[in-house]
């Protein structure tokens, strides 16, 4: 579900959202950066799914959500610790909570089904 939100915001951001979250203007290479790291993700996601189902198409489950979400938001994680982003507090705040929340989910979900199957 905040997969789906958050697509949803980035795909329907009305004028002037960035600056009311203070997130980076789109002058930068941060929302290509980060779209790279969601694509990224699925790749992974659908290299996953190959190497599990052989030929047989099923959709990418559970593992290429993990997929997704670990590398989106380890991408988003990068831009926080290295990016020397030039935005507001709230901006901050809005992206270390996004992060926190999309590679937790991520790990929580891939610990919990390794240790429910063993």
């Amino acid at each position: 579900m905040i997969n789906l939100i958050l697509g949803l915001l980035l795909v329907l951001i009305p004028a002037g959202i960035l600056e009311y979250f203070g997130l980076p203007p789109t002058n930068s290479y941060f929302y290509s950066s980060i779209l790279g790291g969601v694509i990224i993700g699925i790749g992974v996601a659908l290299g996953l799914e190959l190497l599990r189902n052989g030929r047989r198409f099923r959709g990418l489950g559970l593992a290429g959500a993990i997929a997704i979400n670990l590398c989106g938001g380890g991408t988003l994680l990068y831009w926080l610790f290295f990016g020397k982003l030039e935005i507001p507090l709230n901006g901050s705040i809005t992206l270390w909570i996004l992060a926190i929340l999309v590679v937790g989910i991520g790990l929580v979900v891939l610990f919990r089904k390794y240790w429910m199957e063993e």
